[in-house]
């Protein structure tokens, strides 16, 4: 069975589909990668066309997925999806919360750290991580919020994903690793090597 992240987050607008597919491209030159779509509105399955090298598969059944000849499988999540969130973390190897730097962004993400929490207990083996994501250049991550987000018992990851036009033209553009933005190709690695070395200790 193929390595399961799962991203997550119960507030909406917090990028977690642009994030999937960044990393699901940028694994996918050395794993074979599925990208599941959870959303039957199917956002990230609508791009199936215009991405025909990457495996793009809408499915909300748990079972199904795990089952997935894949060797590594990302799974993308609506905002609705917060009462099946608890099964889908069993299922997980690691799980991913995008959130804003803004104070209610930050406050928001309790609940679903929460959830996670209460998974390791019953998945010990299950790691999880904090992303800051669409970060505004100037204005930064204020020390509060910093100092708010080591409180929640899941760590924040060193990597911060900014708000670059290249990261929101890339459902388009087939990523930002085709793109001319070596900045976001930085930024998008970095976060992949990040989540890489959590799941391998």
């Amino acid at each position: 069975m193929g390595k399961i992240i799962t991203i997550a987050h119960q507030k909406g607008g917090v990028g977690k589909s642009t994030l999937a597919l960044n990393l699901a491209i940028c694994f996918q030159d050395q794993l074979t990668v599925a990208l599941v779509d959870t959303d039957l509105q199917g956002s990230i399955a609508d791009l199936k066309e215009d991405l025909p090298e990457l495996s793009i598969i809408q499915e909300d059944n748990f079972e199904t997925i795990r089952d997935l000849p894949h060797q590594l499988i990302i799974i993308d999540t609506p905002p609705y999806l917060s009462n099946r969130l608890p099964e889908l973390f069993l299922i997980s190897d690691y799980v991913l919360i995008p959130t804003k730097a803004g104070f209610f962004d930050v406050m928001a993400i309790r609940s679903t750290v929460a959830l996670v929490r209460e998974a390791q207990t019953r998945h010990q083996e299950l790691k999880a991580g904090i992303v800051l994501n669409m970060i505004k250049h100037r204005s930064g991550v204020t020390a509060e919020v910093q100092e708010l987000l080591k409180t929640f018992e899941v760590p924040l990851l060193a990597t911060v994903i900014h708000d670059r036009v290249s990261f929101t033209r890339s459902p388009i553009t087939g990523g930002v690793l085709n793109g001319e933005d070596s900045k976001a190709k930085e930024e998008i690695t970095a976060l992949a090597e990040e989540v890489v070395n959590s799941i391998s200790v």
